[in-house]
Formats: C-alpha cells, sequence, structure tokens
C-alpha cells in the first residue's frame, strides 16, 4: 500500500477502501459467508507547555483495521495496525479461526442490506490546520499568559495545550457497502491554580472544534479558566440539607449521557437499565424536547452512517417529555426484537430545547439552593439509577451566588430526577457534541458537615 502519511485525504480515501475491499475478498475466500471491516488513518500533532516553558511536542501517525466475519451465525473478529497486504489476510484468517470455533448468536450478522446508506454527505468535517509547532507552541503560551496575568491570585499553572488531529476512517461490509470520509478536530485548553493564604484551588477551561476558525480565541480560553479558578477560592463546606440544585450547563450535559446509557440497546437486552420498558412513557415534564443530528454541519460528533453502515439521520429522542426511541444498534436491535435506530458508535449530536432563561434567570428561579459547577466520582448505578457524586459549586440565596462550596455530596435517583426538572436555560457556553443550558432540579438531598 502507498504510503498514507504523504497523501492527500482524496488519495487516503481510495487506499483505505482498497484495503477494505482486499479484506473482504479475503473473508470470502476463507468461505466466510458474510464479513465485514473498518479501516482508519489519523496524524496529529499536540505541544504543550507550562509556566511558559515548552513541556512535550507530540507527533502522531496512527493507522488499523478491524475485521468480523461470519459463517452462519458465527463470529470472529481480529484486528491489526500493520496495512501490508501479508498482514491483512493473516488477520482475515485470524478472525475465520476463531468464527469456526464459537457457539452461534442467532443476533450475529450484518444489519439489512436495504437499510445500508446509499450516500455519503458532505458535513464539511475536514479542514485541516497547517500549524507550524512554533505557532502552536505561541498559542498554548498566550494561552497560558493570559490565564496567569488575568488575577494576581493565579499563582501556578497545569499548563496549556494546542492540539490538531486529521484522519479518515472507511467501513464495507459483504452487502456491498463501502463509505468513508476525512475529518478533522482541533483544541486549546489551559488549566491554572489560584491561592489566598493556605487554599489552593484549581480549574481550567478548552474549547474544541472541527475547524480552526471556529477555536475560542487563546486569550478568552485563558482569561475564561483564571476566571473560573479564582472564582472557586474562599470555598466553604455546607451542612447536610435537602435543597434545589441547579447544573452548570457543563454537568447537565453529564446527566444527558447518563440518559443515554440507560436507554442503550446494550444495557436494556441485558436488563440493566433503570428505564426497562419506558419507550413511549413520559420520562420528564412535558417541556422537555430532546433531538439528535447526526448530520449537523461541522458537528462533532456528525456520520453520514453508523458502525454499522446504516444510514444516520434526525429524530427525536424525547418530545415533550416522552421517551421517543431507545438507542440501538443492529445486534442490540435483534436481541429486543426491534429495529436499528442507527446508534451503532453512539449518540450523536445531541441537542436540548431550552428556554428564554440565562444565567441570572436560573439563579433568579433557583432562589436559594446549590449551584453545582463541577462533578467528581463515578458514583451512578445504571440499574437502579441511583445517583450520588462529589460535587463543588456555589451556595445562592435570593437568586445571588453568596460563596463558593466544596467538599460536599449531593445524592438522588436518576429516574426521579428526570421528571423533577424544574426549568432548563439557555447558558450554554461551550461547543460540544451536546447542546444544553443549564438544569434546574427542584431539590435534591445535599450531604457535607
Amino acid at each position: 500500500m502507498a504510503n498514507l502519511a504523504t497523501a492527500d485525504s482524496g488519495t487516503q480515501l481510495q487506499q483505505l477502501e482498497a484495503a477494505i475491499d482486499h479484506l473482504l475478498s479475503e473473508a470470502k475466500r476463507c468461505g466466510a459467508s458474510a464479513a465485514e471491516a473498518g479501516v482508519s488513518a489519523s496524524t496529529g500533532l499536540e505541544v504543550a507547555v507550562r509556566m511558559g516553558e515548552i513541556e512535550t511536542i507530540e507527533h502522531t501517525r496512527d493507522h488499523g483495521l478491524g475485521i468480523t466475519v461470519y459463517f452462519g451465525k458465527r463470529k470472529g473478529s481480529a484486528s491489526t495496525s500493520d496495512l501490508s497486504a501479508g498482514a491483512i489476510s493473516d488477520a482475515v484468517a485470524q478472525a475465520c479461526s476463531i468464527a469456526k470455533h464459537t457457539q452461534e448468536d442467532p443476533c450475529a450478522g450484518l444489519a439489512p442490506a436495504e437499510l445500508m446508506a446509499s450516500e455519503t454527505p458532505n458535513l464539511d468535517l475536514e479542514h485541516p490546520w497547517g500549524i507550524s509547532v512554533e505557532d502552536a507552541v505561541r498559542l498554548a503560551t498566550e494561552c497560558e499568559d493570559a490565564a496567569r496575568a488575568h488575577d494576581p491570585r493565579i499563582v501556578n499553572s497545569e499548563g496549556a495545550s494546542l492540539s490538531t488531529h486529521a484522519g479518515i476512517k472507511v467501513y464495507g461490509n459483504s452487502h456491498g457497502f463501502v463509505g468513508g470520509y476525512p475529518s478533522t478536530r482541533h483544541g486549546l485548553s489551559v488549566a491554572v491554580l489560584g491561592k489566598v493564604g493556605d487554599e489552593m484551588q484549581r480549574d481550567y477551561w478548552w474549547t474544541s472544534a472541527r475547524a480552526p476558525e471556529d477555536l475560542e480565541s487563546a486569550e478568552s480560553v485563558g482569561r475564561r479558566a483564571a476566571e473560573r479558578t479564582v472564582a472557586r477560592l474562599g470555598a466553604r463546606r455546607l451542612g447536610t440539607r435537602r435543597a434545589p440544585v441547579l447544573f452548570r450547563a457543563e454537568q447537565a450535559a453529564g446527566l444527558l449521557r447518563h440518559l443515554c446509557g440507560a436507554i442503550n440497546g446494550s444495557s436494556l437486552y441485558r436488563k440493566m437499565s433503570f428505564l426497562l420498558d419506558q419507550l413511549g412513557e413520559p420520562i420528564f415534564p412535558d417541556f422537555v424536547q430532546l433531538s439528535e443530528d447526526p448530520l449537523r454541519p461541522r458537528g462533532l460528533a456528525s456520520a453520514p452512517f453508523d458502525g454499522d453502515g446504516v444510514a444516520t439521520a434526525p429524530k427525536d429522542l424525547l418530545r415533550d417529555g416522552v421517551l421517543q426511541t431507545y438507542l440501538l444498534d443492529h445486534y442490540s436491535a435483534c436481541r429486543l426484537g426491534m429495529t436499528t435506530t442507527a446508534n451503532a458508535g453512539g449518540v450523536r449530536n445531541m441537542r436540548v430545547g431550552m428556554s428564554e432563561r440565562d444565567r441570572a434567570a436560573m439563579l433568579r428561579e433557583l432562589g436559594t439552593g446549590l449551584f453545582v459547577t463541577d462533578l467528581m466520582g463515578q458514583g451512578v448505578n445504571n440499574v437502579t439509577g441511583d445517583y450520588s457524586r462529589g460535587a463543588t459549586g456555589f451556595w445562592v440565596e435570593n437568586g445571588e451566588i453568596q460563596y463558593p462550596v466544596e467538599e460536599i455530596t449531593i445524592a438522588g435517583n436518576l429516574k426521579d430526577m428526570f421528571k423533577r426538572l424544574v426549568a432548563i436555560g439557555n447558558d450554554c457556553d461551550f461547543v460540544g457534541s451536546t447542546t444544553t443550558g443549564s438544569w434546574l432540579l427542584d431539590e435534591m438531598t445535599i450531604a457535607g458537615e
């Protein structure tokens, strides 16, 4: 195979598609009744600076492939990072050997041919950034300098990093489907430490985008990291109580990820979800709308087809608070006696319907309670919905922030928390694959002193 590292994206795409054809032909020659394969190649640059000095400069170049073969209802998989013809043949032989020794699974196989994507629309995902190492270091340094200079209480830094990555993914199967597309992703982040007396606090900010021109400026990222850090100084503990809780937009996005885990097909057919048998049922108040748009131009999670080759399309996940769909790949759909929802590989570009309330309005509606800005720990049980996380944030009285708080735990049950959602703000201040404002819950348990 020609050198992927020196080829343009169009040539790379052709080379990877040729690798897929080779994989599928080898699988057929070995007697497989069906096969599917994925292959990828990527390059990247990442630089990190700390206290004005270069810490790391890392160039990356990766490629790899995976093959799955089916002998009737028996399945075998293998992978390799070597894209030579000999290595591809060896990987196929390994997959075939595994398949011949596995038990039959009635749901093993490809998604239906009629569901395959018939075209690969241009979603504007490829925006290479030909930034030099020197300019990357300069931008990362500007970001850190902006954070360190923002306030004299910023006394140390964990550093700033800039990254740029470009890659191509191709998927194909024995239905005759082969599809692929190039994409890029760039990012800039910084974390700093603030100090007053003997107390120290840390916080960060970041920006990520498909195109470099869509990134926040280095100065803005640094300033926001410093503002967030300084705001945490003087943190207190709270006594144990029950009170309303407002989740900052970033943390509300995390609640949505728990929802997705609960309506994921794998959790459902294993009966390891607190939302079993809830399709068509109200699981949120009727003002809540949630959609997925995998075809959003420049979306950080956009894709024209899923990991099974099934065409993606926008859809509602929640309408008027009612669960409209599960998140299914072909295998989990088969296990549940349903049809795939084109979510092999996850949910892509979720968006919550937001109100007209800005941050100040949401704080006023909170009244007296806890504004959560960061969460720690993994205390979420996907089977029962029990939720217990370490938290930091601010105590609010009469709609005004009074002081920062730390070393507290918030607890509840996700099923109950979803139903007790009071309001959703329009204060989404970050760009990600999930778009939501802050969430106000009428009451949770806060454990402290």
